[in-house]
């Protein structure tokens, strides 16, 4: 038996990468998987016996209620939230002072808001349930000031903002919040982005004390304990896996 029978796990964002190494991990412990993600969610889901695969806009309102509805309908309720999805490896370096406002505005949308309407979207159904789990997936760069990506440096700050602030409105419910702050992993859409590789890989390893790749499995252990009967003491925390490239 696993941790996480009988539980439903939406995971944004799992179709590739450091979404679907969560996902791995979550059904892995018997955890029912909803996947969703703009493209080959059903592809994905098809890896897991009893999944769900939704495409879905994470910064669409309608999208995300979408998403719950059909997640309710379909396997019966939400038990854990992970907020995955987010913009980063198509985001160019450059100073702050050239970030279009459009740009700055849709990298808001997609790492930030769209964790607000997830979260408002599941609780309700979290706390029909007696309680639930969400992991919000941030970065270490709020933490080490990495310059050249303000607005997804910002972004990333913002999230372990908003999951403290949720961990204190939502404990008196059961549902428990946390974050989870990759370093430099070497996800799909990393590997997928030569020149970022080319960039931030070798300085990225040489600043850790676990001197390798970071990979997506790294960050889905983390986020699967958080998941777990074993983290239901723990709320409001961030979890920095970046191979000890910062302590706080």
């Amino acid at each position: 038996m696993g941790a996480l029978d009988g539980k439903v796990a939406i995971v944004t964002g799992a179709a590739q990468g450091i979404g679907k190494a969560i996902a791995d991990g979550l059904a892995a412990e018997g955890a029912r998987i909803v996947v969703v993600d703009l493209e080959r969610a059903d592809e994905a889901a098809s890896a897991y016996g009893d999944a769900l695969g939704l495409t879905v806009d994470v910064s669409r309102e309608e999208d995300v209620e979408r998403m719950v509805r059909e997640t309710v309908e379909r396997c019966g309720g939400v038990d854990i939230l992970v907020n995955n999805a987010g913009v980063y490896a198509s985001l160019a370096m450059r100073p702050f002072t050239e970030i279009p406002l459009e740009e700055w505005n849709r990298v808001m949308e997609v790492n930030v808001a769209s964790m607000f309407l997830a979260c408002r979207a599941v609780v309700p159904v979290m706390r029909e349930r007696g309680g639930g789990k969400i992991v919000n997936i941030s970065s270490g760069t709020p933490f080490r000031g990495v310059p050249f990506l303000l607005h997804y440096v910002t972004s990333k700050g913002a999230i372990v903002a908003l999951t403290r602030a949720l961990a204190k409105e939502l404990g008196k419910d059961g549902i428990y919040v946390n974050c989870v702050a990759p370093g430099f992993t070497m996800s799909d859409g990393v590997k997928a982005q030569p020149e970022v590789v080319e960039k931030l890989r070798d300085v990225s390893i040489a600043a850790r004390t676990i001197q390798r790749d970071q990979v997506p499995e790294d960050v889905a252990g983390a986020v699967v304990f958080l998941c777990t009967p074993a983290a239901d003491f723990v709320t409001g925390q961030t979890m920095v896996i970046d191979g000890g490239q910062y302590f706080h």
